[in-house]
């Protein structure tokens, strides 16, 4: 039967727990001294969405060396989430009205985007429904013509009703502004620079955008929103009058593969470090610097959008009761019944050692009250009879010991003594030999 070691349970239970400690703070040092990049699909190079993540690309540069962040400029948002979508993008800048892929998390929104509709000012277009056989400057790819292609659609049009022109939007501007198109389509940020340049020529008005809130039912990522008189100038008011339309969220996404402490790091930086991220945009443009007012906690929707990415969740929850605390009664009771247990086994181990050395201490005495027996000459026992009874004695002291009724310590010591008793009884018996 194997035998119960307390000592060496309690030992190997501090060497476990000490490994444990060890590790954990080994897994520490290497996950802070760990180099981490990110690649962030970041649409155009001229759009708000990379100007903001080449300013956040330094910001985290300079507060956090150890993750390296690397902007590539894609076609749009149908383009940046399918860069996410294949693993070539750890992060990515899109329109929330355009569905990601199943392994796209949100981690912040960064600002909101309008619906911008507008026509040649010597048109006689007054709304969408107008567009009808119509020429627009809008390239046929990326987020921007999926929202156009929904408006659409509630209007009773489809994607045959229009011609299109340009393949990027720096060639559709173009395009309208030398007259080959009628109408133009942009889903930016109020105050985008080129939006303000094509206000700025005195060639375009802007339209009216109607029916937000019905469109919303089929497209939840819809908001009823306004561009406001004067949005682009004051003096003439472009555009001249409030007009109706739909705004979305542009929203930060990351890979559910990407590092989770620095899609972390990126969130705490974006959040509170705006002052720093405005300061690396160029003065000439303020509208972008702006935007960051608007950036945000996202609130995901069940059902509606993307889970958080475990590094934003890591951020946004810093602020919750830790484990220990949120628990603290559980915990508190849990910490008493281990205490309770360990003094329970303390004391049982306390009298297991004493019940071994009252056993030993008796058969020790048992063995020197054989060697009296021994060396009385009046005992009328011989010497071979307390050697049988000395074997008697240390058979049964074998059995105890297996049965964890003596310790080691003790059986030893119990020995030491029964040897020196053999070793005396066996003189005894020489004298008594000789004398006889």
């Amino acid at each position: 039967m194997a035998r119960l070691d307390l000592h060496k349970i309690g030992l190997g239970a501090m060497v476990a727990l000490s490994i444990l400690l060890l590790g954990g703070l080994a897994l520490q040092v290497y996950g802070a001294s760990k180099t981490r990049s990110l690649t962030f699909a970041a649409g155009s190079v001229s759009g708000e969405s990379y100007i903001i993540g080449s300013a956040l690309k330094t910001v985290v540069a300079r507060h956090y060396p150890r993750v390296h962040t690397t902007l590539a400029e894609t076609g749009g948002t149908v383009e940046s989430l399918q860069r996410l979508e294949q693993g070539r993008a750890d992060l990515a800048a899109a329109q929330a009205d355009v569905v990601p892929g199943s392994s796209a998390r949100i981690v912040a929104v960064l600002y909101d985007d309008f619906f911008q509709l507008m026509a040649r000012h010597d048109s006689a277009i007054t709304g969408f429904s107008g567009l009808r056989g119509k020429t627009i400057a809008l390239p046929k790819s990326g987020g921007q013509f999926e929202s156009f292609l929904r408006v659409a659609e509630h209007f009773g049009l489809v994607q045959q009703d229009f011609a299109f022109v340009g393949a990027t939007d720096v060639e559709a501007d173009r395009e309208f502004l030398a007259g080959r198109a009628d109408a133009i389509f942009r889903v930016r940020a109020l105050g985008n620079p080129a939006i303000k340049h094509l206000a700025g020529t005195g060639q375009v008005r802007f339209l009216r955008i109607e029916h937000a809130s019905a469109m919303k039912i089929k497209n939840p990522a819809f908001e009823p929103a306004t561009v406001p008189e004067g949005a682009y100038s004051g003096g003439p008011a472009i555009p001249g009058a409030d007009l109706p339309t739909v705004s979305i969220h542009r929203t930060l996404l990351a890979g559910a593969s990407a590092d989770a402490e620095a899609v972390r790091t990126v969130t705490e930086v974006l959040l509170e470090r705006r002052q720093e991220i405005m300061q690396e945009i160029p003065q000439e443009m303020k509208e972008v610097r702006l935007l960051l007012a608007q950036v945000k906690k996202p609130a995901p929707e069940a059902g509606l959008g993307p889970p958080w990415h475990a590094g934003a969740r890591q951020y946004f929850d810093k602020d919750k009761p830790s484990f220990l605390m949120a628990h603290a009664d559980y915990v508190g009771l849990m910490v008493t019944v281990i205490l309770l247990i360990a003094s329970w086994i303390w004391e049982l181990r306390g009298w297991l050692e004493r019940r071994q050395k009252n056993n030993a201490d008796e058969y020790s005495n048992h063995v020197m009250a054989l060697l009296e027996t021994a060396q009385s000459p009046d005992s009328g026992v011989t010497p071979p009879e307390v050697r049988a009874q000395l074997l008697k004695v240390l058979t049964a002291a074998v059995q105890d010991l297996d049965a964890d009724k003596l310790s080691e310590e003790s059986f030893h010591s119990f020995r030491g003594i029964l040897e020196i008793v053999l070793q005396v009884t066996q003189e005894s018996e020489r004298a008594r030999a000789i004398s006889r």
